[in-house]
């Protein structure tokens, strides 16, 4: 859902995006077809899928054999760091994308992390994003030639409501969208993990039909 919206906010910003979907291991593979997908439906020419395992690390119901923590109170939600977090994955992440930038000579990187309605992971917080774009000023040839590479999290400030409003107003098609961290084998969301009921909260608070709940 957010990355989704993050996409369609670059194309709107005018720029031609390169995309990069990380498979990492993640018992969630649905969302790696949900992004082809939606590439292909957003006509995004360049999107690549980069492999790095990292169920060899763990540490991580979404990488291990831990069980997803369901049904867990509004309260609990973002109250502390779940066992869903995958260590320093938005570090690996951004490093992968700021590689590829490189590359390609991309100016900015957009990323979907949101400090509002979230699970409490520590590298989706205003800090984080401002840390790691210094390192990019030092720690790449372009930057230390003064043309660094901006992060850019423009739903950083934003809930999911806000975020299914924008995304509904640039024509994002939440159906190829998929946010469970335990889905079925047919991809079908659980409906009870933190990031479902976030997304369902989401939605209703928007006054809005989330289209993959309604398929289940």
């Amino acid at each position: 859902m957010d990355s989704a919206t993050c996409l369609a906010i670059a194309q709107r910003d005018g720029f031609e995006v390169t995309a990069l979907t990380v498979d990492y291991g993640q018992r969630h593979r649905v969302e790696i077809d949900c992004a082809r997908a939606l590439a292909r439906a957003r006509g995004v020419r360049d999107h690549r899928v980069v492999r790095v395992d990292l169920r060899e690390i763990g540490g991580s119901a979404l990488t291990g054999s831990a069980e997803v923590p369901k049904d867990r109170a509004g309260e609990e939600i973002g109250g502390g760091v779940p066992i869903t977090y995958v260590p320093a994955r938005n570090t690996l992440f951004l490093s992968l994308a700021l590689g590829l930038a490189e590359v390609v000579g991309a100016d900015a990187i957009y990323i979907g992390a949101t400090a509002v309605d979230y699970s409490g992971y520590p590298d989706c917080r205003p800090e984080f994003l401002r840390a790691f774009e210094a390192l990019a000023r030092v720690g790449t040839a372009r930057g230390v030639a003064g043309n660094p590479v901006e992060i850019r999290a423009p739903l950083l400030a934003l809930s999911k409501a806000d975020i299914a409003r924008l995304g509904a107003g640039l024509g994002v098609d939440y159906g190829l969208t998929s946010s469970c961290y335990d889905p079925s084998e047919d991809g079908a969301p659980c409906g009870r993990c933190d990031a479902c009921q976030l997304r369902r909260k989401g939605f209703s608070e928007a006054g809005m039909v989330d289209p993959v709940q309604r398929r289940t």
